[in-house]
């Protein structure tokens, strides 16, 4: 699709290629977008009609509209922001560089300009950051026919009319009522008397990570937004639901690899940003790395009485980041599921104990066993076995309390993660280790 897209554009096919991008989905047009020249992708993006352009633009990459802001003219940027919805235009705004900021709400309507601006004031991860204010508003009093009437009158600007929400006169959220349920109901029934009053919603300032629980649990198309007088105020839907889900999940999973969160994407993310992401966690792990080397060290004598024991440094130490990490990881992923609490690090803890004994066992017997067959003497396997028993309960052990402390304490559990927890398991396990192999092989 896009060699027919270049294919077009060089042979001056205007009216083909506006054909073509006709047919296609905003989404795929978006995709295509990005990987043409900023040249060729700006001249197609204008062969889009208005309402298209909006939409389009709302797909694309941080970069691509980056450049397609800096190629056209203010008329342009005002009309392209005039079209998108009010959620999307906050995202443009919040991603681009102070300069184009103020020359995009130089030239946004005067009325989406001061509403661009409120939605700004709200923290970047709450629920208000990311809620739109294009919906469906009804009155008890309205008949199903007079719904329907509005909704056609006003629906062609809004994000979905597949769900309406019945308001007060002071904005009070009073219900909800589908598009579906209205449907099935008699044209004169009053939408007080069947709209659902049970209803789930979330709040301005509440955690985006809230949000996203509410969606899993219930399978909402949509939830409402309401502020500390219960007026609503905006909705959230699943798209802008997913899009805060993928980007909780690629920051959780680049803390957990010990790098700072990037927005960018990796084929367009600079060598340096790369590096500068990177280094400062290797810089902190290494240098907190030097307590096994200290500890390597002050064995010397143990290991020059006894060299075997350096050839089991490395299983232990294996060992006892691949315990931690299998509970880390679980624990981080049930707290972001709000499966499990700060209260209930008691009963994890427990838990994983339990595992713990269970899988140490089985590690000990095959690694007694193995270092029997291979020549090894029944002291040393017995040493090696108990290090690596009480390496495995330790670990199970730091690897589901770290992330619960960093919650407790407020920060994010994936900082707790395996880089963190196999530094200090390797520095605890080599202690235990050495400590052992001292008393019972008497070096």
């Amino acid at each position: 699709m896009n060699n027919k897209i270049i294919a077009l554009y060089e042979a001056h096919d205007v009216k083909a290629l506006a054909e073509l991008l006709g047919r296609m989905n905003v989404a795929d047009i978006a995709e295509q977008l990005t990987e043409l020249n900023e040249q060729v992708a700006v001249k197609v993006f204008r062969m889009l009609g208005k309402d298209k352009a909006a939409e389009v633009f709302a797909h694309l990459d941080r970069d691509t509209r980056r450049q397609i802001i800096r190629s056209i003219t203010d008329a342009e940027v005002g009309a392209l922001m005039d079209g998108l919805f009010v959620d999307d235009a906050v995202d443009v705004i919040e991603e681009m560089p102070a300069g184009v900021v103020t020359r995009i709400l130089a030239n946004v309507p005067a009325g989406k300009r001061e509403t661009i601006n409120q939605f700004l004031q709200y923290p970047d991860d709450s629920v208000g950051s990311i809620m739109t204010i294009e919906f469906v508003e009804l009155k008890t009093e309205m008949t199903v026919r007079e719904a329907f009437a509005h909704i056609r009158e006003t629906g062609v600007d809004k994000e979905t009319i597949y769900t309406c929400y019945v308001i007060a006169e002071d904005r009070r959220l009073l219900g909800i009522v589908t598009v579906r349920a209205m449907l099935l109901a008699d044209f004169d029934a009053k939408i007080g008397d069947m709209m659902e009053t049970d209803m789930i919603f979330a709040h301005t300032l509440e955690d985006q990570e809230s949000l996203m629980a509410k969606f899993r649990k219930y399978d909402f198309i949509a939830l409402p937004v309401v502020d500390e007088e219960d007026r609503l105020v905006g909705i959230v839907t699943v798209d802008d639901a997913f899009d805060v889900q993928e980007e909780e999940a690629t920051e959780d999973f680049e803390i957990m690899a010990a790098m700072s969160p990037s927005e960018t994407p990796y084929l367009k993310t600079s060598v340096f940003r790369l590096t500068k992401n990177r280094i400062l966690w290797l810089l902190l792990l290494m240098l907190s790395a030097t307590a096994t080397g200290a500890i390597i060290a002050g064995f010397e004598d143990a290991l020059a009485a006894v060299p075997a024991l350096v050839a089991f440094i490395p299983m232990l130490m294996d060992t006892g980041g691949n315990a931690g990490s299998q509970s880390s990881t679980l624990i981080i992923r049930g707290m972001a599921l709000e499966e499990i609490a700060p209260r209930d690090a008691g009963r994890v803890l427990w838990k994983e104990i339990r595992v713990a004994v269970l899988c140490g066992a089985v590690l000990v017997v095959v690694n007694y066993l193995r270092i029997v067959i291979t020549g090894g003497t029944q002291l040393m396997a017995l040493t090696v076995s108990l290090a690596l028993y009480t390496t495995v309960v330790l670990a199970k052990m730091v690897g589901c309390l770290l992330p619960i402390v960093a919650k407790r304490l407020g920060a994010d559990p994936a900082v707790m993660a395996s880089p963190v927890i196999t530094t200090i398991v390797d520095a605890a396990s080599l202690a235990f280790y050495f400590l052992l192999a001292s008393a019972i092989l008497h070096i």
